[in-house]
């Protein structure tokens, strides 16, 4: 029974530090893991950037992302670790930067153009909730920014006046630039640049933006910000940090010319054309849920293309992931060399899916402890009592040697000269005085005390005899003797009822630590 307490005791603790780690320690390992891209010696200081927290695909789930219905509890479960998840990202991970902007990359909802208006209102809720900045003390009005995704408004196939009207009223136009730290950002809506009608009004107006900044100053480093990720060669390598195989093209149209249903990236001769007009220093982009990071080559020098991750762990990405950028000011008036004035780092989230993959392996773990844990502990097991018997034999005849060695030390020497006159130290010999009278007495003692001892064990057996016969004769007078099953099953109800019983006081202790972890990071604080 203590050993059975013992290791309930064990099983809380491990459960309160996977708990603590899961939910709190690896947010903030992941924080401490990541930093804000460094400037070189040659560079201005660090200080002097505008610091941009970039988040791509946040995509929440919603009726139109598993086929369920909006009352379904499954699907709030899921929305809400989904949820959950992002915020305390956003809450643990990105805010204690203390950015200067967060720009996102696209596709803040899954079903945007498909959602009713009260679902879509909910959806917004619940984007502003997570992704809410009341928390952070400092500044608390960041500059937010934001691109149009294919999930918020549709390809140009789906574009529907009433869907792209509700997007703008809540996170601006569509096609936009901003300065931050002498960096000119531009913001495309890159659903419009290859589909559609060719007198559509949408993409009409998107070339139209594209081709008034190409006539502009040229003086500032521009940042191309597409949700849509230029074009590459199928089989293009991603760089190092891409999990998941890499995606080449593919292109659905609608019949009739009604534009694009569905395209991986943007099409070569769309993305030459956006890279010749505006002249980019670097490319950001989203849609593909994981990293890549691709160089273009164009007539003014090589364009660095960084395709960010999802922030979100159900979105096919098992390694979430932001970005930080730093955008300084200009080396020199003269100077055409903006490496160094834009700055970026990819940075890793929690890998959510194995956390919990983790707690039911812990869980499995922890009942067959329970149910197989040796009722004696460990020490009952034969192969224990021979491991600790041998242990045991080890230190004996250490202890043993030790008090050899000790024996020889202690030995008086002598000294003897030889005929040539040299020296020699010889042990003397000791004289070991024999057992005395006292010690055989109490040997014969012992001999007799055996002997009593004997005979009254031999008397034993008679009894015991005696007992067996008592019980034969009164299991032939009718008695039973308790069956072998019923005993097992006895056993068995036991140890269930053991096993229960441990599992309650781990759950007593761990559920509402965890349920506190939980809405600490759900409630505004």
């Amino acid at each position: 029974m203590q050993s059975a307490t013992q290791l309930t005791l064990l099983l809380c603790a491990a459960w309160t530090a996977a708990l603590l780690y899961g939910e709190m320690g690896a947010y903030w390992e992941t924080h401490l893991s990541c930093s804000w891209p460094s400037a070189s010696s040659s560079s201005p200081s660090l200080n002097n950037h505008v610091k941009i927290a970039v988040i791509a695909d946040p995509q929440l789930m919603d009726s139109t992302s598993l086929g369920l219905p909006a009352s379904s509890i499954v699907l709030q479960a899921v929305e809400f670790f989904t949820d959950l998840n992002m915020r305390r990202s956003f809450q643990s991970v990105i805010l204690p930067f203390k950015p200067d902007v967060i720009l996102f990359l696209g596709d803040h909802f899954d079903g945007g153009p498909y959602m009713s208006d009260e679902e879509w209102q909910e959806s917004l809720f619940r984007f502003k909730h997570i992704f809410s900045m009341s928390g952070q003390r400092t500044n608390p009005h960041v500059p937010v920014y934001y691109l149009s995704g294919n999930h918020d408004i549709g390809y140009s196939a789906f574009h529907s006046p009433k869907v792209i009207s509700r997007y703008e009223k809540e996170f601006g136009p569509r096609n936009y630039h901003f300065l931050s730290g002498e960096v000119d950002f531009v913001v495309v809506d890159a659903q419009t640049l290859d589909g559609g009608a060719k007198q559509s009004k949408e993409r009409s107006s998107t070339w139209e933006f594209i081709k008034t900044l190409s006539s502009g100053n040229e003086s500032n480093p521009r940042v191309l910000l597409t949700h849509i990720p230029l074009y590459r060669p199928n089989n293009t390598p991603c760089g190092p940090h891409r999990s998941s195989p890499v995606i080449n093209q593919r292109i659905y149209n609608a019949p009739m010319d009604q534009g694009i249903r569905y395209q991986n990236y943007l099409s070569k001769e769309t993305s030459d054309l956006l890279l010749r007009l505006l002249k980019p220093t670097l490319v950001l982009s989203g849609h593909d849920h994981d990293q890549c990071t691709v160089v273009h080559s164009t007539t003014f020098g090589p364009v660095t293309e960084h395709t960010l991750g999802t922030i979100s762990w159900q979105q096919g990405n098992l390694y979430p992931s932001f970005m930080l950028l730093s955008a300084g000011p200009k080396l020199s008036p003269n100077s055409t060399d903006f490496s160094q004035e834009v700055l970026t780092n990819l940075c890793f989230l929690p890998k959510q899916t194995h956390i919990y993959i983790w707690y039911i392996f812990q869980f499995v773990i922890t009942v067959l402890l329970l149910v197989f844990w040796p009722k004696n502990g460990l020490s009952s097991l034969p192969c224990m009592n021979k491991f600790v018997s041998f242990m045991r034999s080890v230190g004996t005849e250490l202890v043993s040697r030790t008090k050899e060695k000790d024996d020889e030390e202690d030995g008086e020497f002598e000294m003897v000269w030889d005929a040539e006159g040299s020296m020699h130290l010889v042990k003397k010999a000791v004289a070991r005085s024999p057992s005395t009278n006292s010690d055989s007495r109490t040997t014969g003692r012992g001999n007799v005390v055996a002997r009593t001892t004997a005979r009254k064990h031999q008397s034993e057996p008679d009894s015991s005899v005696l007992v067996e016969m008592g019980s034969e004769t009164a299991q032939e007078d009718g008695g039973k003797l308790p069956r072998p099953s019923k005993w097992n099953i006895r056993k068995v109800l036991q140890r269930l009822f053991r096993v229960v019983q441990s599992i309650v006081v781990i759950a007593a202790l761990n559920v509402p630590l965890y349920m506190m972890l939980l809405f600490k990071d759900w409630i505004d604080r």
